[in-house]
């Protein structure tokens, strides 16, 4: 992905962020951007593996991806995982948490993550003062919504094929909209494992899985990732239809 990395060494100014000039996110007007940062206190940066947030944890921030992946997931008490769904630049981390108190999920880095860092306790201020930005707010977390919805329906319905070729064209499909995919093949820094805490199979029958999608030279499977050859093929096996992105918020 062709995407511009922010200095880890220094804040960031909103007005030089490296995600407004993408395509993906509709612009701030001067008032909102204004605020926005005044809402902003910096950056934290997470390595490969580290907790952003943890389940049953209070945070007084809310967190918006600056570069990197993540990925939000919840436990069973024998430390069985389920992925929920993935976190790419311009995703809203931490509403949860906000609203309810405290996290009912984690999240971890899946590659190292430069976060932008917002102070919760003037998320009221931005309803009552920005209503464009609480608009923002909530039609990021109706898209997550979505985004469930699809994966649940995966999860539940198709087969163990199906689910891996949709999980992989979503992925390619929410990062191309990021910017242009390198030779239209995108790398995606999977394992098999988190590939199978996603997809609710074992680790046995997610690889013989993959192998069939790397067969029909849909995907190619690396030692710790995915290159993805054929999103289109993939969209198809999956019988899925990827939806069309509208120009989105940023926060």
């Amino acid at each position: 992905m062709n995407l511009v990395l922010p200095s880890t060494g220094r804040r960031v100014p909103c007005e030089q962020c490296p995600l407004r000039g993408l395509p993906a996110f509709r612009d701030f007007t001067e008032p909102e951007l204004k605020f926005v940062s005044s809402f902003k206190r910096g950056e934290l940066v997470a390595e490969t593996g580290s907790a952003i947030l943890s389940e049953g944890n209070h945070s007084p921030h809310l967190y918006t991806v600056l570069s990197g992946w993540a990925f939000r997931f919840k436990t069973l008490p024998d430390g069985r995982r389920q992925i929920l769904n993935y976190l790419l630049p311009g995703d809203l981390l931490g509403l949860q948490g906000s609203v309810l108190g405290e996290m009912e999920h984690s999240v971890e880095a899946l590659t190292p993550v430069i976060l932008c860092v917002f102070q919760r306790d003037k998320l009221n201020e931005l309803f009552e003062a920005h209503a464009g930005l609480g608009f923002d707010v909530t039609w990021l977390a109706a898209r997550e919504e979505r985004m469930l919805d699809e994966h649940l329906l995966s999860v539940g319905r198709r087969t163990a094929v199906e689910r891996a070729a949709y999980l992989l064209a979503f992925l390619h499909n929410r990062a191309a909209t990021l910017g242009p995919v390198t030779d239209k093949v995108l790398h995606v820094p999977l394992t098999q494992q988190h590939v199978a805490d996603t997809l609710g199979l074992s680790i046995v029958h997610t690889n013989k899985t993959l192998r069939k999608l790397a067969e029909k030279d849909l995907i190619r499977w690396l030692d710790r990732s995915c290159e993805i050859i054929d999103p289109e093929g993939l969209q198809e096996l999956a019988d899925w239809d990827a939806p069309r992105e509208i120009t989105r918020p940023l926060i």
